[in-house]
């Protein structure tokens, strides 16, 4: 499409049927009439939401018979959408392509033949426990609920967005001190320092100010060729350290640089001054198979050249790999790479000399490879633990140059280091590239960005690099292209990095900044929802699909080149299925390739725009949005603010919903965990009301059985413990009542024999494995092994609990355990067991609500982080429970940020 960037009147796109330019008067009130009888739904809720899977699929078995969780969404087949059946070339299509029928059986309530027809799984509808509702007040429905909770969020972010300008507005006309909090260009304002770290951290014996924060485009993935020259920074701002003058590497570890509390750079497009760095790692050499492993053609051994035989290695090593291996598509990728490399390279011989043509992906049997790999994996995993300790401390050598960098004076951790091995592409759902060969990176593709007078990494020996320079208006390290799908690879800083930290926390701030404008965007589209320009009602409906349903916008795809996935803005026909009185069925390949499924009720003129939008002569393969793209729909939104795209409405939408549930708790006197289910189901919400939901995982159910059992587990003991009391003193059963003695209902014979069973050979498994631990420390120390008979003796223990287990189950009768066992010691110990039962079944009733939501994922990504620590600070819970090692890292400027007494709102 082309775009005149002058004009504002989207031009339209020249592949497909083209919407009208108008939209008559005549046909705004012909599709009036035609919904006017049906009753609407609630508006701004889903009904479902997430990827489609099929029952067979959810599972790989891999040759061990151990099952696997395959990627979400993802099906070793497609699907297929034809009713007569399809052969092999079309199972190898992408979905998005494929997504026609060659009979509509149409519904008499629906003008589109819904997807959710075929013989698919569709993602589970929101239930009332999910959100936290009790599921028998069937008073009002669930869709009910959940769009009047998200109309009375929308209605005090509304008054919120009024308040803020207009307290603004009044402060402007007053002559004071410009008040910053808000600016997205402003560092944190942290209330303390802590260990007596400066906010400004002195370099070569003068102040640096902090980094700011970057541009957003300044980590783009284009092509440097495709970007404008920024020009050369002055020698004096790139100029090196003195080295004489450099604090100790000890030092710089222990210090933490606050750049939320440092002041503003002048001009933060500027991302560093000098910058050194030891470039990256590359992967080791291809081994050779030794001359007795071949691959097989037609059940003869195949000689080959070294390129063409690690090709079929990295088929071969994979075998187990089901899901990818079995896959149609797969697999022609991978012959069709497979055999131009033998072209390339001599062709194929047998063991005279002889070429062999090999034309048929059948006939090919790489199971010698793979026994020769499996062999080598089985053989690394007995190692013992001193070599394998061994092995990671020379690794972890070998690549500790290349895990820092010097960023301005600071040690800054690189990320991503490894330049990516050669292998079979994999990609995620249903991507037509899925088994192309990723070609080995050599340094000749590699640009180092570096400071202009530090010394440049040296590549391999025989090897250049590509090019070398300095911009210092970039974030990365070094750059590559790779070449399935052509996209660049960068090196970049950790997650944890100072240079990250800034990134995240004004993605948060633009977000915050939306608050201020969000009546305003939704005022204004809804009022366009009805525009007489095309152009304008369709980039409205975009805007309103967008915040109210957290869809991505979507880019311009290149069919030939690119996986076609969609979003918003490049939805096709086939994609959209509208179900009166107001419900739409959305059912595409989302991002990654991944088949995503949204079942939505909308706006009553929403549901009417989407059927002009479809009006024929359009049919499968034309644009919804044809007069409109991504570029012009995020040009059009920063008339409302600098910097605003689609993509920050789901961080705004996560984080203001989550800012006002959690506003809404109050603090009461409840245990720990019961406080971290609290957080988590405010954020269950967020996931319902937002619409960021998952496909329940493969492995859910038999994690929910293993809780399950160990909450059994435990009200066993608290039996046996209570069985015990009645050892010491059976006076107790009258006195605390026959009832209080009884087996939980719970548990049954059966499962106690089993549970025994199993609690004895856990002993066993833990002797055993201590046992082996202790004579690798013996060997280490240069000492005798223990012999087998120590292991014997101590086995001993396993055999003595099976026996008491016998006793208990022949005599009805438990004897007292422990020194010197009292009644009060054993009503103490029941008592910490009752307090245990009761944990693991928070436990287990939250993990039960998370299966439908990636909680990880939204803690990450979309709300903001000071919601969780300022949670965590007001209601007494450590931030290690929200919070791992990794993300405390990464959230450092957070957690530093937020004062214990600190009242801070997004």
């Amino acid at each position: 499409m082309s775009v005149d960037s002058d004009d504002d009147m989207p031009l339209a796109r020249t592949n497909g049927r083209v919407s009208d330019a108008h939209i008559s008067k005549s046909l705004d009130n012909a599709m009036d009439k035609a919904s006017a009888k049906a009753k609407a739904a609630p508006a701004g809720v889903s009904i479902r939401n997430g990827p489609i899977i099929e029952d067979e699929m959810d599972v790989d078995t891999a040759a061990n018979g151990t099952s696997k969780r395959k990627s979400r969404g993802s099906t070793s087949k497609p699907v297929n959408y034809n009713v007569q059946g399809s052969d092999s070339d079309e199972d190898a299509v992408p979905l998005a392509k494929r997504q026609k029928t060659t009979k509509k059986a149409v519904d008499s309530d629906s003008d589109d033949e819904p997807l959710s027809k075929k013989a698919v799984h569709l993602p589970p509808k929101a239930t009332a426990a999910a959100f936290g509702e009790d599921s028998s007040d069937d008073d009002e429905p669930l869709t009910n609920k959940l769009a009047n909770k998200k109309a009375a969020i929308e209605k005090k972010a509304a008054k919120e967005a009024q308040a803020i300008r207009a307290k603004e507005k009044k402060s402007a006309k007053k002559p004071a001190v410009k008040d910053e909090s808000d600016s997205d260009d402003v560092p944190l304002k942290g209330k303390r320092q802590s260990n007596g770290v400066s906010a400004v951290k002195k370099v070569n014996g003068t102040a640096k100010k902090s980094n700011g924060v970057k541009k957003e485009e300044s980590d783009s993935d284009a092509p440097i060729a495709k970007k404008k020259a920024n020009g050369k920074a002055k020698a004096e701002a790139s100029a090196p350290a003195k080295k004489g003058k450099k604090k100790e590497a000890s030092e710089e570890v222990e210090e933490v640089y606050r750049w939320w509390d440092a002041p503003k750079k002048e001009d933060d497009s500027i991302k560093w001054e000098t910058l050194e760095h030891n470039g990256v790692v590359f992967p080791p050499e291809y081994e050779p198979l030794p001359k007795n492993v071949k691959l097989l053609y037609d059940g003869k051994p195949v000689t080959l050249s070294v390129e063409a035989e690690e090709i079929a290695s990295f088929f071969g090593a994979m075998l187990n790999s089901t899901h990818n291996v079995e896959n149609p598509t797969f697999q022609k990728n991978f012959f069709n790479d497979f055999t131009e490399e033998i072209k390339k390279t001599g062709g194929a011989k047998d063991r005279e000399g002889n070429k062999i043509a090999i034309k048929e992906f059948a006939k090919l049997d790489f199971k010698p490879i793979f026994n020769y790999y499996d062999a080598k994996n089985q053989e690394k995993k007995a190692r013992s633990t001193a070599e394998k300790k061994a092995d990671k401390a020379a690794k972890d050598a070998l690549e500790a140059p290349y895990t820092f960098c010097m960023w301005d004076g600071r040690k800054e951790q690189v990320g991503n280091f490894r330049v990516e091995p050669p292998g079979l592409f994999r990609g995620r759902g249903e991507h037509p590239k899925t088994g192309k060969v990723k070609k080995r990176v050599t340094p000749e593709q590699i640009t180092i960005n570096i400071g202009e007078n530090a010394t440049v990494p040296t590549p391999p020996e025989g090897h250049k690099w590509k090019s070398i320079q300095h911009d210092n208006k970039a974030t990365w390290l070094a750059m590559w292209q790779e070449n399935i799908n052509g996209a660049y690879k960068y090196v970049m800083l950790a997650a944890k990095s100072s240079i990250k930290g800034q990134s995240d926390y004004k993605k948060f701030e633009k977000a915050r900044e939306l608050k201020k404008h969000i009546d305003r965007i939704r005022k204004d589209y809804t009022r366009d929802l009805k525009a007489e320009l095309m152009a304008d009602r369709q980039r409205a409906t975009a805007v309103y699909l967008i915040d109210k349903f957290a869809l991505r916008a979507g880019n311009e795809k290149d069919a030939e080149n690119e996986a076609e996935t969609v979003g918003c803005c490049s939805l096709k026909y086939e994609h959209v299925t509208l179900k009166p009185p107001n419900t739409v069925i959305f059912d595409f390949l989302g991002k990654d390739s991944i088949r995503f499924y949204d079942e939505v009720t909308v706006d009553e003129q929403v549901f009417k725009n989407l059927k002009i939008f479809k009006k024929s002569p359009k049919k499968d393969g034309d644009d919804i949005f044809d007069r409109l793209n991504t570029t012009q729909l995020n040009k059009h939104l920063t008339n409302y603010m600098p910097g605003l795209s689609a993509k920050v409405f789901r961080t705004y939408n996560a984080s203001y919903t989550m800012s006002t549930l959690l506003k809404e708790l109050k603090k009461t006197n409840l245990s720990i965990q019961e406080k971290v289910k609290l957080y988590n189901d405010c954020n269950r919400k967020v996931a319902i009301l937002c619409n960021h939901k998952r496909t329940v995982g493969a492995g859910h159910e038999a994690q929910m059985e293993k809780m399950g059992d160990k909450i059994k587990g435990a009200k066993y003991q608290k039996w046996r413990t209570k069985q015990m009391m009645l050892d010491i003193d059976p006076k107790q059963k009258k006195k605390k009542g026959a009832e209080y003695f009884e087996l939980d209902e719970d548990l049954d014979q059966e499962w106690i024999l089993a549970h025994q069973a199993f609690l004895v050979q856990e002993q066993r498994t833990k002797i055993e494995k201590k046992f082996a631990k202790d004579n690798e420390k013996l060997v280490a120390n240069g000492e005798k092994e223990m012999k087998a008979k120590e292991l014997q003796l101590r086995l001993e223990v396993a055999d003595e609990l099976e026996k008491k287990f016998k006793k208990e189950n022949k005599t009805k009768k438990v004897e007292a355990e422990g020194k010197g066992p009292t009644i009060e010691k054993l009503e103490a110990q029941i008592e910490k067991r009752d307090a245990q039962i009761s944990n693991m079944m928070l436990q287990a009733e939250d993990r039960e609500g998370n299966k439908e939501v990636a909680l990880g994922t939204s803690k990450i990504n979309y709300i903001d982080p000071r919601l969780t620590v300022v949670f965590s600070k007001k209601f007494d819970v450590p931030i290690e429970k929200f919070f791992s090692k990794t993300l405390r890292e990464k959230f450092t400027w957070a957690i530093e940020s937020i004062d214990e007494e600190d009242d801070w709102e997004f």
